[in-house]
């Protein structure tokens, strides 16, 4: 099985692509500076011209996404009946069937990616023998869709991800028209190969997201949340990846590796290989994948070794204190940050600057934050010619000891109204004055609310400790059912429809995918 640009043979050395598509002139050198030879998208609309006109103009190619509800694994962006919604249906087929009508020309399309982990996520909105229903109403819809676009355009294949090798079954039988298939895979990205030689497959596939183990395949640490592997293991990540998918010769076409990105944020640190700009030792590892050597490159900064004291106890305000190795390939100076992520104590993703200071070689203080409950402490090691080396590992932020006797300890305690289910709830007033840190009050959803404690005399009172919380859902991790190879991880949607068409002047080279 053989994938041709031009009638030349063309192994797809690819990004999915983060920035903006404005900002496409801005990095598309760089990608090329990779090895890369193609990027992918999750949606193609107005704004996607500026990105495939840089593209073209450096000699890269891209896979125009289309998303289709519910993409991403879990099911964000709504739960399309595949059965009985023919208005959606009409309406995206219309929709896709204009952009591919617009770009079908462009020098820089490669192919065209109908759905993305789709097959997968509507197990989030359906169940039994409704979602078998719907799982073939789809995968019959995304032969409509290939259909659609092999009568528009004859010289663009088209393909359809999913995150779960037991999608292919449903393609192999409702979904003849696909020219091969496609598959997000991280952790287990090595079996994917033994699941289409099982499975007794025909048609070749690419792999459109992989690299290191995601949080829905990594153990969790002490503290309950996912380990998140190191920059060295993320990088390892990455080669292995590419090793893997490459080994399947004659049937794997190539991969976009997961992600050109530059959020510096929870997701972005995990995955991205540039967050805020910086480089990654992933960002070289795809390099040398692509390109077959780093020579001449000046490698970031490695952090090993980070260590967290006391990890399951910091009381919230006071310091702590985090150890790691911090060293330069090229004995560059190295500025050191520490920041701190919310995203398991109350969901907020941000990479927060820390208040900490030097106690030594690689070693700090840093002030916990107010807020009781999981945090992750980064140390962001940057060598000031764009690189870094980022480490993680998670804290327990805990009430601080008070000294003296709790005169509230278990005494009378009233309250306006309290939440009688909802979450850990119930939670009556005596929660507050229990002496226990893993219970609450919580009143009712209005102002104003008060609480009361009958301390039984008057009474001396040298300090009030108020440990204050809301009620946050826990963040929920994506992970595949488990007789299905993991790979769920949640996508951003592809941006709104603009109403602008561009136009096409040149005629690109047919991309075919012979057997």
């Amino acid at each position: 099985m053989q994938l041709t640009v031009g009638g030349q043979p063309y192994t797809v050395k690819g990004l999915t692509w983060g920035p903006s598509m404005a900002d496409a002139p801005k990095y598309m050198p760089d990608l090329k500076s990779m090895g890369v030879n193609t990027v992918r998208t999750w949606g193609t609309d107005a704004s996607s011209k500026p990105l495939l006109d840089a593209a073209a103009a450096n000699g890269l190619r891209v896979m125009n996404g289309f998303w289709l509800q519910p993409g991403g694994g879990p099911g964000s962006g709504g739960c399309a009946n595949y059965v009985t919604d023919t208005t959606y249906k009409n309406t995206m087929l219309t929709e896709i069937a204009t952009w591919v009508e617009t770009y079908k020309s462009h020098p820089a399309t490669l192919m065209w990616n109908v759905g993305n982990e789709s097959v997968l996520g509507l197990q989030n909105c359906y169940s039994g023998a409704e979602l078998e229903a719907q799982r073939n109403a789809y995968t019959t819809f995304v032969n409509d869709v290939a259909k659609k676009i092999h009568s528009i355009d004859a010289d663009h294949p088209v393909t359809s991800t999913d995150a779960w090798t037991g999608a292919w079954p449903y393609y192999k039988r409702n979904a003849p028209d696909l020219d091969l298939y496609s598959m997000n895979a991280y952790g287990d990205i090595c079996g994917v190969q033994q699941d289409w030689v099982e499975g007794g497959y025909t048609k070749p596939y690419i792999i459109t997201e992989t690299g290191p183990a995601g949080e829905w395949e990594v153990p969790d640490d002490a503290n309950g949340v996912p380990d998140e592997p190191t920059d060295v293991q993320k990088r390892d990540g990455y080669t292995k990846a590419w090793e893997c998918t490459t080994g399947h010769r004659g049937v794997a076409l190539g991969a976009t590796l997961f992600h050109y990105g530059l959020e510096h944020d929870f997701g972005g640190v995990w995955f991205n290989l540039i967050p805020d700009g910086l480089k990654r030792l992933s960002y070289y590892s795809v390099k040398k994948a692509f390109t077959g050597t780093n020579a001449g490159d000046n490698l970031p900064p490695v952090v090993s070794g980070m260590t967290v004291t006391p990890a399951g106890s910091a009381p919230a305000g006071q310091e702590f204190t985090v150890r790691a190795d911090i060293r330069d390939p090229e004995g560059d100076a190295v500025t050191n940050k520490i920041f701190l992520s919310g995203n398991y104590a109350n969901g907020d993703k941000r990479l927060v600057p820390a208040q900490f200071r030097s106690t030594g070689a690689g070693t700090f203080a840093v002030t916990a934050p107010e807020k009781l409950g999981v945090w992750k402490v980064y140390i962001q090691a940057e060598d000031g010619r764009g690189n870094a080396g980022i480490e993680t590992k998670s804290v327990k932020v805990v009430a601080p000891p008070v000294s003296g006797t709790n005169v509230a300890l278990n005494k009378p305690t009233t309250a306006s109204s309290a939440q009688a289910s909802y979450g850990d709830c119930p939670c009556p007033a005596s929660n507050a004055t229990d002496g226990k840190t893993g219970t609450r009050w919580a009143s009712d959803w209005s102002d104003p609310q008060w609480i009361r404690v009958d301390l039984g005399a008057p009474t001396p009172i040298r300090k009030l400790q108020l440990v204050w919380t809301r009620p946050t859902p826990s963040p929920t991790r994506s992970r595949c059912p488990t007789t299905a190879p993991p790979g769920a991880r949640s996508t951003p949607p592809p941006p709104a429809t603009a109403t602008s068409t561009p136009s096409m002047s040149r005629r690109p080279p047919v991309t075919s995918v012979s057997t």
